[in-house]
């Protein structure tokens, strides 16, 4: 009888990891990396629950970390088999994989200089060199329409919209003649999102996984133009420098995408913007490169010009040219990757702004538990970043408006296009609170029968 186990973003929003099997097969859908409290981040370092050499294919929603992270860890103790996913994922995973190699391999030399690991030495959980035999493994997978895996598995990917190459995974089980369909949600988009063709409809599903992140509420429905304008202007009239932490897939190029619009508007001024990350410049190139994805509007700007490229951007690509933005005075805005500040070039940049109030400090996507960017959305006056005390004095600005993730009222939307109810509903990839309030408000609108996924839970798909 077909199976499926949850190993990860079960309880939490992090280290997705679904693992289903038939006939003896497995599979393993996500293979993300646990981020945030070190009680989550300590399941890295875990033997994996299952052995990884049983595990036949791996199949990527989307390249973000806590999705794809794990995969040279997974590699490195027995897996061998290909992993399938389109080429805008693959392209991007080529970037955040590489990048998530070399931060932790930076990582652990700066704590073995500092001593602050308890570790001795210090160590990365994977290298660059490994995260290289995990890319070698990739095999690419059609956008759309059925994709022939083995006898038991076959996939066919449909637009999530979340960042470039999201899909939703809709997987048909062929055990002993009987078809069975699990539908993988992965992480939904927006509805009306810039750049980013709307999540598609999905008919069907025998068992759906669904996420959960924003499962408790709904996003402002101020205009993000409106409010980012605010920020910016506010921060710029009393001579400050606005930082954000941005994830360098996605939000960087929405935040971009805006920014030029407000310019061209006249509703900011036009400031020198660093985009201060190597990847999110290389990111940023593939967004124009991967048409694909591309809604009708951003189709249209792109016939006039790049909209992507603020009039006064400055790309900062080298260690010289990050360090030299330290000596800017005058107002600007640093874009610049983690987006929830757990590692990268912004940790130096708040470790350099924070202190100073006349700056202003734009979170703009899901902070997590644990991270740096979840305590200054608490309001936390003091952070430990890279080892030492900062005082935290710089204007703290949310902006919820520019989240990637369907919120409470944007799933439900999704939903509706089911055309029968699942045997059974799962939600995965959520905090508590988001998964209970979705449970509950998914239970009363819908009277689908809805669980909350738990940590190495199996169930039968019968």
């Amino acid at each position: 009888m077909a199976k499926l186990t949850f190993l990860g973003a079960a309880g939490c929003v992090t280290g997705s990891k679904h693992l289903v099997e038939a006939n003896g097969k497995r599979l393993l859908v996500d293979c993300g990396l646990y981020q945030g409290e070190r009680e989550l981040r300590e399941h890295n370092w875990e033997p994996f629950p299952v052995e990884p050499s049983s595990i036949s294919w791996v199949v990527l929603t989307h390249a973000h970390i806590d999705h794809t992270g794990y995969l040279p860890r997974l590699l490195n103790d027995g897996f061998r088999g290909p992993v399938l996913a389109n080429e805008a994922t693959f392209e991007l995973c080529q970037l955040l994989l590489r990048d998530s190699a070399h931060l932790q391999e930076e990582d652990a030399l700066y704590a073995e200089k500092k001593g602050y690991s308890r570790h001795k030495p210090p160590l990365p959980l994977y290298t660059v060199e490994e995260t290289e035999r995990a890319l070698a493994r990739f095999q690419m997978i059609p956008r759309s329409g059925p994709h022939q895996i083995s006898e038991e598995f076959s996939v066919c990917l449909y637009d999530a919209g979340h960042i470039l190459g999201s899909s939703i995974v809709e997987l048909t089980i062929n055990e002993n003649g009987k078809k069975t369909v699990v539908v993988f949600s992965g992480d939904l988009g927006r509805y009306s999102q810039p750049i980013l063709k709307d999540p598609a409809p999905v008919r069907r599903a025998d068992y759906l996984v669904c996420e959960s992140t924003y499962g408790d509420r709904e996003h402002p429905t101020d205009s993000r133009y409106d409010q980012l304008a605010d920020a910016v202007n506010r921060a710029a009239g009393r001579g400050g420098v606005i930082v954000v932490p941005a994830f360098a897939v996605g939000r960087t190029q929405t935040l971009l995408y805006v920014l030029r619009q407000l310019e061209d508007q006249n509703r900011i001024p036009r400031l020198p913007t660093f985009l201060d990350s190597p990847m999110a410049i290389s990111v940023t190139d593939l967004y124009e490169k991967h048409r694909e994805d591309h809604d009708l509007i951003f189709v249209k700007e792109e016939q006039k010009g790049d909209p992507l490229n603020c009039h006064e951007v400055r790309m900062t690509r080298t260690v010289e040219q990050s360090k030299a933005i330290n000596a800017v005075k005058t107002p600007c805005v640093i874009l610049s990757a983690s987006g929830m500040a757990t590692g990268g070039r912004v940790v130096h940049h708040l470790i350099r702004r924070l202190p100073e109030p006349r700056n202003l400090v734009l979170l703009v996507g899901y902070q997590a538990e644990g991270t740096p960017g979840r305590a200054l959305l608490n309001g936390a006056r003091r952070l430990r970043l890279h080892g030492e005390e900062v005082s935290a004095r710089a204007e703290v600005v949310d902006l919820p408006q520019f989240s990637a993730h369907a919120d409470r009222n944007e799933l439900e939307r999704w939903l509706k296009n089911f055309e029968a109810p699942p045997k059974q509903m799962f939600l995965v990839h959520g905090e508590e609170a988001g998964s209970e309030a979705l449970e509950k408000t998914l239970g009363e609108a819908f009277h689908w029968p809805v669980k909350i996924a738990e940590y190495r839970e199996t169930v039968e798909l019968t």
